[in-house]
């Protein structure tokens, strides 16, 4: 099927998603999130056996799109709380797929880019990329994305990435753990392509049963968890904090914190 926002490609056992809004650095809106459920349930139907997740141009995401961001403010609390049931739906499905999935981080992966990037269960990026949770520096609340973070990296590395907002680099997002692998533009893909054909050797009943072992340990807590990250995600919109954060966000000044 055709899509807007990402181009879906079959290839020898390998499916790839690019996303593909390289003039809006990649960045997620609505239609790109529906996009991507459809194209994540096209892969699972497909006889492909590996799917690489990578971005067009010279970003992999750079999270929400602007658009997406004036929105916000507009929202009544029920299409806030459908907005935050969006992103965790997406972020479940990356974590949740039943094949393995690679993602070839080609630049910024920030916010909800930076979830889609290392949610996959393998991370290769390029030394120039660039990893981080900048919400708390423009009232937002990384919620979602901070259910899957704390299982990643420890809760004391996570609240250091998250209650700062600092971006990170490959090296350091290798070191933590949210990066597999680095590798140079120019090898990106044959790296993730390699990585590719090492899973596709192993048996796809065994990878399919052990990814899903794996999320069954996990998924009580998950969705416990994302229930009250939907929660605070909506709920924070709602504050005087958000409001000044987003408006200074898009005005392109420093926010003046109400602090309420």
């Amino acid at each position: 099927m055709p899509y807007q926002t990402l181009h879906l490609q079959f290839s020898g056992g390998i499916a790839t998603i690019t996303l593909n809004r390289p003039e809006k650095r990649n960045a997620i809106s609505t239609e790109m999130i529906a996009e991507l459920l459809k194209a994540f349930g096209e892969v699972e139907a497909s006889p492909a056996r590996v799917l690489i997740l990578t971005g067009a141009g010279k970003a992999f995401c750079s999270g929400m799109d602007l658009d997406a961001l004036k929105v916000l403010a507009t929202q009544s609390p029920a299409e806030q709380l459908e907005d935050a049931d969006r992103l965790a739906r997406l972020c479940r499905r990356i974590w949740s797929f039943s094949k393995p999935t690679i993602a070839a981080v080609n630049g910024a992966a920030i916010a909800g880019g930076c979830g889609i990037a290392t949610l996959c269960d393998f991370t290769i990026a390029v030394p120039e990329a660039k990893f981080g949770y900048p919400e708390v520096r423009i009232g937002f609340l990384p919620a979602v994305v901070s259910v899957f973070l704390v299982r990643q990296i420890g809760e004391k590395q996570a609240r250091d990435l998250l209650l700062t907002g600092k971006t990170i680099d490959a090296t350091e997002a290798h070191r933590l753990g949210l990066v597999t692998q680095i590798a140079s533009a120019e090898e990106l893909m044959s790296a993730a392509k390699i990585l590719a054909s090492v899973l596709i050797a192993c048996s796809p009943v065994s990878l399919r049963m052990t990814k899903k072992l794996l999320c069954d340990l996990a998924a009580p807590e998950i969705d416990r968890e994302l229930e009250l990250a939907k929660a605070g995600s909506a709920h924070i919109r709602s504050t005087e904090d958000f409001r000044e954060g987003l408006a200074s966000f898009l005005e392109k000044r420093a926010p003046r914190w109400p602090g309420k």
